[in-house]
Order: structure tokens, then sequence, then C-alpha cells
């Protein structure tokens, strides 16, 4: 037994297994994602959350690049905290936030960083985790598909 590891008996004291912690990580991961892109998407739509471009109550066009986002960002923020259709919007997800990154901050130059496209980067790698893994077992996706093999 090294320093790091556990005795074989001790895993089981613990109140959640890896794989419960791992499924447990991944939503929060999920639900959390989804409500911060949320408020993006209320923001360009509503004005909420200091208005779309920092003006109070601001809002994008409905019919421009941003409002599309914007769509985009409050419907997808509320189908991933729920856990419904998540693969299909996080690949939807994740190509809005790849074409941000390249049309918006790539062409400042330098490093995401530097050019601001950190943050749709993040975004990025959350959407493709999702897109991977799936919603997870405390999700809507998961209760439907349960149903259905179930025949109720």
């Amino acid at each position: 037994m090294t320093s790091m590891s556990l005795p074989r008996d001790a895993s089981a004291r613990l109140p959640f297994s890896g794989a419960r912690l791992a499924e447990i990580g991944a939503t929060v991961l999920r639900v959390g994602a989804g409500a911060l892109f949320l408020q993006h998407g209320l923001q360009k739509l509503f004005g909420l959350f200091g208005g779309f471009m920092g003006t109070p109550g601001a809002t994008a066009p409905l019919m421009s690049q941003m409002g599309l986002a914007g769509v985009l960002e409050t419907v997808g923020g509320l189908l991933l905290i729920v856990g419904f259709l998540t693969r299909p919007v996080a690949f939807v997800l994740l190509g809005e936030m790849l074409f941000a990154f390249l049309t918006v901050h790539a062409p400042q130059g330098g490093a995401p960083v530097q050019n601001g496209g950190e943050l749709a980067l993040l975004y990025a790698v959350v959407f493709a985790f999702l897109l991977a893994s799936g919603s997870g077992r405390l999700s809507l996706d998961h209760r439907l598909l349960a149903r259905r093999r179930s025949g109720s």
C-alpha cells in the first residue's frame, strides 16, 4: 500500500463510489454550464444581466447573428439544465462556440486569453464533453429512455 492509496476496505466506508462521484460531477458540469450559458442568452434576448453589449436593457436584434446566438444560448441552456436532447444540443452549441471563436476572437490575433476567446473555447470543451458523454443518469434523457425500455 502506498501513502496515496486507501486500504482495500476503506472504499466500502466512503459514502460514494468513484463512479458515483464521476456521475455527480458530470451532472454538476452539465447543469452549471447550462445555467451560465442561459444567462448569455437572456442578456442578448431580454437585456438582463447588464444588457446586450453592456448597455442596460438593450437587446440584440432577433434577426441577426447575435439574436440567433441568444436563442441558441437560451434554449440550449434550458435543455442542458434539464438534460433533454443533451447530445444534439451539445453538438449545436459546440458549433456555435467554435464559430464565435473563429469569426470574432481569432481574427483579433494572439492567444485566446489575449483576444477574449478563452470563454468560447472553454464552453466548446464542455460541450464536446457533453456530446461524448451524454446527459447522465440525473437527466430527463435518462428518465425517458428508462421509461421507453420498460414499456410504460
